[in-house]
């Protein structure tokens, strides 16, 4: 009966134990707790929270014949089991040494075996993560087993130690049963509070991934479009609907670009910036809470405005520069807020990388542009010097083929002056070509000779503008134009699986590859390429394949007619 009480006054302080780590689980004190340490830091925490509990085991413990009955071993056993032999036996020896300073027949007794307690939490860490059994190591039954086999080397040390021997039997025969079931039992629910603690971090992060995916698909690519208030809103719309927030904001770093939820009666787009958390973000570049508690928040345009928290996030371009910001915003009554600052910062995160990719992607246009303009600036003056030349000989002889001439030339510049957009129909890059091949046939009458296999079903293709006549001008200035017999080239267009290939060929088969880009010849093709891999993508582009003496062949491969350009 005297051990049944025992059992129960053991419970009851294990209960009140219990609690307290119960009560700890739901702060970020345990969160390092729920996997296996192995950090230096980690180890520290571990080693501090079970010395706590190892402590508090013998201050709640029951005094019974000048000793304690306790729950110390649970905070020793549990040390050892998540942090290794080291933080076992380190947190073993400071509750040891808490309880020898106690005093009493079984101090000493006490002291060491509180320190085996924690070196076999330790060992069977030490076993179970060799066998790759980790898991196995938040398993309640393990804790409760483990703990039982200490609380038996504990008895065993008390009776070998602790003097009179007949006074450590009977004190032994009163608490070992009282004692081992205590122990094994809160070993066991206090592991069963470190996996409610685990699952409840595993499904936050589950959520946390799960809503950060959703995010980024939903809001893929909208800002690589240009960072300006329509984007801005379609971003800050699907941002409100997914995190269940007042509102959300997206600034520059001189106005509101956007704002959508509570308030955006008096937040309006266009306006300046006016808040004082948001030029902080922008001029330290940091993430900046006013949680309206310990950070007060009022809105600085509106005094009856309902939002009550704010969540500033730099957005930041090249070199970390701040270019922006996004605003989360939740409402002053809402009882827990759904501002997640992590979640904040990796949305925050996603948005620069779509600007800074859409930075990047218009810098390679304009740079495009520029190389291209060059390559007109390059060719135009050559090509009309020969063209004179060619002119001039025609007048002589045959002044209705001149006028001809004369219209082609006209033709030949007017499209390279006038054409504004830079995507056109195979046509139009056909009249453009013909336009160059007749002043050329007018050079080489006799030694020149152009084949046109177009089918009228593929005028409609679009592709880049100037692509096909820096193609045709190599073919002639470093292929036909080098032989001593007849050139012959030949322009074809047929489709294929992956869409709709353009080749340029020549009977010259004199192609070299190019291991620099500063020949005229070299520079073009390069362009047309570059042009068409930025436009359409890797998968898309020129090739070139060469039987020396034979042919020259220049292949571009276009996505089919249908796909925006």
């Amino acid at each position: 009966m005297y051990e049944f009480n025992l059992v129960l006054l053991l419970l009851q302080q294990m209960c009140v134990f219990l609690v307290i780590a119960w009560l700890m689980s739901k702060t970020r004190l345990f969160i390092p707790l729920v996997q296996v340490t192995v950090r230096l830091p980690h180890k520290l925490l571990c080693y501090i929270t079970f010395s706590i509990f190892c402590i508090m085991g013998t201050y709640f413990g029951l005094h019974i014949d000048d000793s304690i009955a306790n729950t110390r071993a649970i905070g020793a056993v549990m040390s050892g089991l998540l942090g290794g032999p080291v933080v076992g036996g380190l947190v073993g020896l400071t509750g040891g040494l808490h309880r020898y300073s106690m005093g009493g027949m079984t101090a000493l007794s006490c002291m060491i075996s509180t320190i085996a307690e924690g070196l076999l939490g330790g060992l069977a860490h030490s076993i179970l993560v060799k066998q790759g059994r980790t898991d196995r190591l938040f398993n309640p039954l393990v804790a409760g087993a483990v703990t039982f086999v200490a609380e038996i080397i504990q008895m065993l040390i008390i009776i070998l130690l602790a003097r009179p021997f007949d006074e450590a039997v009977h004190l032994v025969s009163n608490i070992a049963a009282p004692m081992m079931v205590t122990n094994t039992v809160g070993a066991a629910m206090f592991m069963r509070i470190l996996l409610d603690k685990r699952a409840m971090f595993e499904k936050y992060t589950s959520a946390f991934s799960a809503t950060a995916l959703k995010l980024a698909a939903s809001t893929e690519g909208i800002l690589r479009q240009g960072f300006n208030e329509e984007n801005s809103m379609r971003v800050a719309q699907v941002l409100l609907k997914e995190l269940d927030i007042g509102a959300v904001a997206i600034t520059d770093r001189e106005k509101l670009l956007a704002f959508t939820g509570i308030g955006d009666d008096h937040h309006l787009a266009g306006r300046p910036i006016n808040s004082r958390y948001t030029w902080r973000a922008i001029e330290h570049n940091e993430v900046v809470y006013a949680d309206g508690n310990e950070v007060p928040y009022r809105c600085s345009i509106h005094p009856n405005c309902k939002l009550g928290s704010t969540l500033v996030i730099p957005l930041r371009g090249e070199n970390q520069q701040v270019i922006g910001t996004i605003k989360l915003y939740e409402v002053r009554n809402r009882l827990f807020s759904s501002i997640n600052r992590t979640l904040g910062e990796g949305i925050a995160q996603l948005l620069s990388a779509q600007i800074l990719a859409g930075n990047f992607e218009r810098q390679k246009a304009l740079l495009a542009q520029s190389e291209i303009k060059l390559l007109h600036a390059q060719v135009n003056p050559h090509f009309l010097f020969n063209a004179l030349n060619t002119l001039l000989a025609v007048i002589r002889n045959d002044s209705e083929k001149a006028g001809k001439l004369v219209q082609y030339l006209s033709t030949f510049f007017r499209k390279n002056l006038k054409r504004s957009s830079e995507v056109v129909t195979l046509e139009e890059e056909l009249e453009h070509v013909n336009a160059y091949l007749q002043i050329e046939l007018a050079r080489f009458p006799s030694q020149l000779k152009v084949d046109l296999q177009v089918p009228k079903e593929f005028f409609f293709q679009k592709l880049p503008a100037f692509t096909l006549q820096p193609l045709v001008e190599n073919a002639i200035k470093h292929g036909t134009s080098q032989l001593l017999s007849n050139g012959n080239i030949v322009i074809r267009a047929y489709r294929n699986d992956d869409g709709v290939i353009v080749e340029v060929e020549d009977n010259a088969g004199l192609y070299q590859p190019r291991t620099t880009k500063s020949t005229e010849g070299g520079l073009g093709m390069s362009l047309v390429d570059k042009r068409l891999r930025a436009r359409f993508g890797d998968d898309y582009g020129i090739s070139v394949s060469c039987d020396p003496d034979y042919f020259t062949r220049v292949t571009l491969r276009l996505p089919s007619g249908e796909q925006k350009c």
